[in-house]
């Protein structure tokens, strides 16, 4: 019957949406430093744009101070580059190869800024779910058509896609209201 539908494949799927977004706001920065907040942060390196963790060790020395150890001294002035131009709004020191980057107090209007920059990251993975919704309800559709299932079945499958949906779409609600909250804190 409905051997050639997975539930549990689509909830997967938008698992992984849920989980992309908490990577992508976990790089937007509260008052305080954390390493994840250059994970965005790309660097023109050998002809090509490479993800900075892949060029530098990131450690986090105090609350309000990240520090930056370049392994090529050759490409420091390129990495500080890609992280005062990652409109982060830091503005690194360098020091040889290790580039301390101190992570300013938030002023209000800042705080607003980000807090709209999550609510975009938000509506990616909600645009992501929708998708992943849709396309379940066209395999069920095509299934039926095809033969593949009864119109109870496929009903009751649709329901269960709708409802995998509300969670992933709630989860994603209740992850930007906690980074929201945090932005906003003082």
């Amino acid at each position: 019957m409905a051997d050639n539908f997975s539930i549990d494949a689509l909830k997967a799927r938008m698992e992984k949406s849920v989980n992309a977004l908490k990577e992508e706001l976990a790089g937007l920065r509260t008052g305080r430093a954390s390493a994840n907040m250059l994970d965005p942060v790309m660097v023109e390196a050998y002809g090509s744009q490479m993800p900075l963790n892949q060029l530098a060790t990131i450690s986090v020395p105090e609350p309000r101070l990240l520090s930056v150890q370049v392994w090529d001294q050759s490409m420091a002035g390129a990495v500080e580059k890609a992280i005062r131009e990652s409109g982060l709004g830091l503005n690194p020191i360098a020091e040889g190869a290790i580039i301390r980057v101190p992570i300013p107090e938030l002023n209000e209007e800042r705080r607003r800024e980000l807090t709209k920059v999550a609510h975009n990251y938000a509506e990616q993975g909600r645009i992501a779910v929708r998708h992943i919704r849709r396309d379940g309800l066209n395999e069920i559709k095509n299934l039926e058509k095809a033969g593949g299932m009864g119109q109870d079945e496929s009903r009751a499958l649709s329901d269960k896609v709708q409802q995998a949906t509300d969670d992933a779409i709630s989860k994603i609600d209740a992850i930007l209201a906690t980074k929201e909250q945090e932005i906003m804190q003082v």
